[in-house]
């Protein structure tokens, strides 16, 4: 059985290149692993593609990341009014937006979960959204093509994991995270508890161990980065 526990947050990101394509959960303040990002920050890490639902909020979040000018490309729906550093970045065009209605975003994520190699919608035609997207009529409803989303990493937060990696979540921070962790080649997520295997019931489990690769406990807002 592989050892998914790592000592440090740290050693859970050391080997995360220059120019991945991450997944980071998190929505409305909620979910978001804000040590794992600090730490990722703080490696000197560049040219990131960034998938977010939000570009941060001022420093905390993946505000952190833009302020460090660390993320080359962002897809992303919500940007967020108080995501500064980001609309700066955007400004000196030295960040690139793609923008991606929320639904969209989430269900491109779940087609790469799922090894479905795109799906047709009626979201978004007519809009910037469609430009340069294959159309077709389906049942008289025109339809725009989208394309899954993958990433190499996914950094997501849980409250609890055992020691497998079967994961909860606490209310609203369940958010993106479950299905990022599905979504990514190489799944890392902080969690607030580590209980040992066999602590957290099956029905209560909401992302099976399979899909997660690294573990690190990260109780609170505590890396000083």
């Amino acid at each position: 059985m592989a050892h998914k526990v790592y000592s440090s947050l740290d050693l859970a990101v050391a080997d995360i290149p220059d120019g991945a394509r991450i997944m980071f959960g998190g929505f409305g303040g909620a979910g978001f692993p804000n040590n794992l990002i600090q730490a990722l920050s703080q490696r000197g890490i560049k040219d990131v593609t960034a998938i977010s639902n939000n570009c941060g909020t001022k420093d905390g979040e993946l505000g952190l990341m833009f302020k460090h000018n660390q993320v080359r490309h962002v897809i992303a729906s919500f940007p967020g009014p108080h995501a500064h550093y980001f609309q700066e970045r955007l400004a000196a065009k030295e960040v690139a937006l793609e923008l991606v209605p929320q639904g969209i975003l989430c269900e491109r994520m779940r087609a790469a979960a799922a090894g479905l190699q795109g799906f047709y919608t009626t979201v978004g035609v007519g809009t910037e959204v469609a430009n340069g997207k294959e159309e077709r009529v389906i049942e008289g409803k025109r339809c725009i093509l989208e394309m899954p989303i993958h990433a190499d990493y996914a950094l997501i937060k849980a409250e609890k994991a055992d020691e497998l990696g079967n994961l909860t979540y606490r209310l609203a921070a369940r958010n993106f995270n479950p299905i990022m962790a599905m979504a990514a080649t190489t799944t890392i997520v902080e969690v607030e508890e580590i209980v040992p295997i066999g602590a957290i019931p099956p029905e209560h489990v909401l992302t099976p161990a399979i899909f997660v690769h690294r573990i690190v406990q990260a109780k609170g807002i505590r890396y000083a980065g």
